[in-house]
């Protein structure tokens, strides 16, 4: 009896996908990546789950974007529009460093080193019979890119049990921590999209305990998703995850806060190139405070304690609380 196929974590699917994308000037078909890349080509044999599959392409390839790979798509001549004959790439170009970046001899050693490392210890097996099945199919393939070494952000542990739950309409139960709550709470809810803003991933469902919509954000998710064998009481539909990710933006621009961090200082860096952040005038010749955004002020909270001294809350007061009790919790764990 032959064994099931190994289960390919998410962020091998997504370097897979990456790399074949980057290896190949004409673009592939969806029908070539799906029946060639690591993460699809397991799936592609069995006719019931490829629409199961063509969906997981779907979203593979808005994750790319919101990485910023700048993912192409072109039109066979004389067939704009046509899905099946569309093919995907990656410009390596678009890749390259500026021509201002220039390297000592001794970072480009390192650089070289990390390369042949990358090269010959992080591409898989099931990788590297994807590209000869390519090759197979007559793309020509550039293995200068196999050196190439993308950063995937990983996924939380809730998001692949939500999406399957999603796509076959089933409850789910889950703990759910909220802020300022010592224990979790568990959630029953009908997940009906999953949505990526401002680096986190947010789960929209109608939380079926209260009978309303909620939109979770999946690092409060605690423990393990438990699917039920209950139907979902509401299904989901192509304008649910558009209109979430217009209610997160209208959050995001209205959830502001002011801080001044100490100039030079890796606070001041990271906080002025923030999505959003404004500069205001320093009051009394004091320095310039920032205006930064965010849909939850909680995090934001955690994220402005680990700069410690770098940085000044000046409002909202409810923010400043968070950030000097998380100094607080610090300061008596360690003594």
């Amino acid at each position: 009896m032959a064994a099931p196929p190994r289960k390919v974590p998410v962020e091998e699917r997504l370097f897979s996908l990456v790399l074949a994308l980057l290896a190949t000037e004409q673009g592939l078909t969806k029908s070539e990546i799906l029946s060639t890349v690591t993460g699809y080509a397991h799936r592609y044999a069995s006719q019931a789950d490829r629409s199961n599959l063509e969906r997981q392409f779907e979203r593979d390839k808005e994750e790319l974007r919101d990485l910023g790979v700048p993912l192409e798509t072109i039109d066979a001549p004389g067939a704009e529009g046509d899905t099946k004959l569309q093919r995907y790439r990656i410009p390596p170009a678009r890749y390259q460093l500026p021509d201002d970046i220039v390297f000592t001899p001794e970072e480009y050693a390192l650089l070289r080193l990390a390369g042949q490392v990358w090269r010959e210890g992080s591409l898989s097996a099931d990788a590297r019979r994807a590209l000869t099945k390519l090759r197979g199919l007559g793309v020509r393939i550039d293995d200068t890119v196999i050196g190439f070494a993308p950063s995937i952000r990983t996924r939380d542990a809730a998001h692949e049990p939500l999406q399957a739950a999603i796509d076959r309409g089933q409850q789910v139960t889950f703990p759910y921590l909220k802020p300022g709550v010592a224990t979790a709470e568990q959630r029953r809810v009908s997940p009906l999209a999953l949505v990526f803003h401002e680096g986190r991933w947010h789960l929209h469902a109608h939380d079926d305990g209260v009978d309303a919509p909620r939109t979770f954000l999946l690092r409060r998710i605690v423990g393990p998703v438990a699917t039920l064998t209950s139907p979902a009481s509401r299904r989901t539909d192509p304008t649910v995850a558009p209109r979430v990710l217009d209610e997160l933006a209208r959050l995001w621009r209205a959830t502001t806060a002011r801080v001044r961090p100490r100039p030079g200082s890796e606070a001041d860096v990271v906080l002025r190139n923030r999505a959003g952040t404004e500069e205001t005038a320093g009051e009394q010749g004091g320095d310039a405070a920032l205006v930064v955004r965010s849909t939850d002020l909680d995090i934001l909270a955690d994220e402005l304690a680990a700069f410690g001294a770098d940085v000044v809350v000046l409002e909202p007061p409810a923010l400043r609380d968070a950030v000097l009790t998380r100094w607080q919790r610090v300061v008596a764990a360690h003594g």
